[in-house]
């Protein structure tokens, strides 16, 4: 063993390195990203890596190589798991052979996601298994055992770190390379009864998984993560106690640690629920406070057992509005929580070091971007129309904020298109000419394609713009079919948007360069006037990427007319001082979009 300094994604993917982990597959998605791309850049020649078309397409992948015998590791955020849930809840009743872990990145606040969706709820819909780490040392060991409870199950378990433990960094204690474990999967082997999924294997298996989960309610309560703490002798007396998970554990502890130990329960693996250890940590408490993000689910299992055992302990948390119902733990908030269930002086627990406050920025467009120009181009193509613009999941989302004001509609990856085809068969075909979708490229090839075909197949006349900027990039520029890459960087097929267009059925298309403003402002303009679909590409790398260079700074005109049209471009480097606009030289790139 050895010590690393690491963020909690890194420590789950040398955990799952560790534990021999044969293929990984996943699709970006913040704030799981970075395990996948740890694994890819430490894992040993034998192990397999990808970055998959979507979540769905990952979920197979890692059930096939779990078949074979493989230890697989599929990795996403909360809402992508919604992409990957159709296999995922036939997958819970054919079980796996080699290890599988879903690992799945819950957004308390949210962040930088669309909901705050709770995975602890979709591991108990799934019947799968679940282990919450509370802290990036919890998690690199923990995704070892998931591998070994999975295996020893037959079933897939999920992992559910929050974005705290995601990308928070620790001191861990990490395996030396001599310790890994190195699993040889032993290959598919037929056997119709037990992988092909019929009515009747189901009901067979359905009642399986039930005795199974029951099984594992008992083992998890004398699993060592989940944890029955003794309250100090200043407690000793006291008939309140605390349950926590996660997170919001490790805050808790911080928080105990000075005010003294209350009788706690650590909540590790929230389905199947510890209800052994549950019933101990009840009896004999008059009150019990739930610390969790981001639903009550610990909350509603102890009020549960309480009526299940006859208990007579009030439980309070988010239910009762004792803590909140939404957004992120923190260390002060818990604290707060903490100090009031106690009854102790509440300013005490404000009395804690912090960082200053930061200045607030808000959500921008970087200085450069190439989606910049294309809203700017069809905000002034559309002018003088009530235009809908139906936006779609990644860095162009930020078009919705002033001044560009051109995204109206965002649900989930791919659903511009169908969202726009439904306005418009609502109100009828020449509404389409004030209706426009537009969508990233790496987004169109995770879940576009298939509203594009709907569009054709359906006799839409929708206009669909693709903003190409050559990478995934609000994620933090990982490759995808359209870069040519793969995730090891191995020269691959190289997805073409026009040709794949074409092939659904798509003959009016048009590649332009958004900085081009008045040739993509004509394309629009003709495009949104035809009766038939119609996909507009706009092409230019992200200005990110290593392989742009622009030519320096931009510089105001000697003979600036201070007509403020640069400031409708929303750029971060130009702003106005009262009189004329300046531009910041620390953060123009020259890309002279201005």
């Amino acid at each position: 063993m050895h010590k690393e300094f690491l963020m909690g994604n890194a420590a789950i993917a040398l955990g799952a390195v560790a534990a021999g982990v044969n293929v990984v597959a996943g699709y970006p998605g913040t704030p799981s990203t970075e395990v996948l791309e740890t694994v890819a850049k430490y894992r040993p020649d034998d192990v397999y890596v990808e970055w998959s078309v979507n979540e769905k397409a990952a979920m197979e992948l890692a059930a096939g190589a779990a078949y074979a015998g493989a230890r697989s590791l599929v990795t996403m955020k909360q809402v992508g798991l919604n992409v990957a849930s159709d296999p995922l809840m036939s997958l819970e009743y054919v079980g796996v052979k080699g290890g599988m872990v879903i690992l799945v990145a819950d957004d308390p606040g949210p962040i930088s996601s669309q909901t705050e969706q709770d995975t602890r709820h979709f591991s108990r819909f799934s019947k799968l298994p679940c282990f919450d780490p509370s802290s990036a040392q919890e998690a690199y060991e923990m995704i070892q055992e998931a591998f070994e409870y999975s295996e020893k199950y037959k079933t897939p378990v999920f992992l559910r770190p929050t974005t705290r433990v995601c990308h928070g960094y620790s001191t861990i204690d990490i395996k030396d390379k001599s310790e890994y474990y190195h699993n040889k999967p032993e290959g598919f082997i037929k056997d119709s009864k037990r992988w092909v999924i019929f009515p009747k294997l189901s009901f067979m298996n359905h009642q399986k998984i039930e005795a199974r989960n029951k099984e594992l309610s008992d083992v998890f309560s004398s699993y060592e993560k989940n944890k029955l703490i003794p309250a100090c002798d200043k407690y000793a007396d006291s008939k309140k106690g605390i349950a926590s998970g996660g997170i919001s554990y490790t805050y808790a502890m911080e928080t105990l640690k000075e005010t003294g130990m209350v009788s706690h329960l650590k909540v590790s693996t929230p389905h199947p629920f510890p209800e052994k250890l549950a019933v101990e940590f009840l009896t004999g408490l008059d009150e019990v406070l739930c610390l969790e993000e981001l639903d009550p689910v610990i909350e509603r299992e102890l009020i549960y057992i309480c009526g299940k055992y006859h208990l007579n302990t009030k439980i309070i948390g988010k239910l009762s509005g004792d803590t909140a119902c939404a957004g992120e733990n923190t260390r002060d908030s818990v604290s707060n929580y903490i100090h009031t269930f106690l009854e102790l002086d509440t300013s005490k627990a404000q009395e804690l070091p912090g960082p200053p406050a930061l200045p607030v920025r808000p959500p921008v467009l970087c200085a450069g971007c190439p989606h910049r120009a294309s809203f700017y181009a069809v905000k002034t193509a559309m002018k003088g129309k009530k235009t809908i613009f139906c936006g779609d999941i990644g860095c162009y989302t930020l078009g919705a904020v002033a001044p560009l004001n051109s995204m109206d509609t965002t649900i989930c990856m791919g659903a511009s298109i169908g969202v726009a085809m439904g306005m418009v068969k609502a109100r009828g075909n020449e509404f389409a000419k004030n209706t426009v979708s537009v969508i990233g490229d790496s987004t169109f090839i995770h879940s576009g394609i298939t509203g594009l075909i709907d569009v054709v197949y359906n006799k839409g006349i929708n206009t669909i713009i693709i903003l190409d900027n050559s990478i995934t990039g609000m994620t933090g520029h990982q490759d995808n079919p359209t870069t040519g890459y793969t995730i090891r960087k191995e020269v691959t097929k190289q997805v073409n948007l026009v040709t794949l267009c074409r092939s659904v059925g798509v003959e009016r298309i048009f590649v332009v360069d958004p900085f081009d403003v008045r040739k993509m402002e004509a394309i629009i303009k003709l495009e949104v006037s035809t009766e038939e679909p119609s996909v507009i590409i706009a092409q230019r790398p992200c200005a990110l990427l290593k392989t742009v260079k622009y030519t320096g700074c931009c510089e105001i005109s000697t003979d600036c007319k201070k007509c403020k049209l640069c400031m409708k471009l929303g750029c971060p480097a130009i702003s106005f001082d009262g009189t004329r606009p300046t531009i910041n030289p620390t953060q123009c790139n020259g890309c002279g979009l201005c």
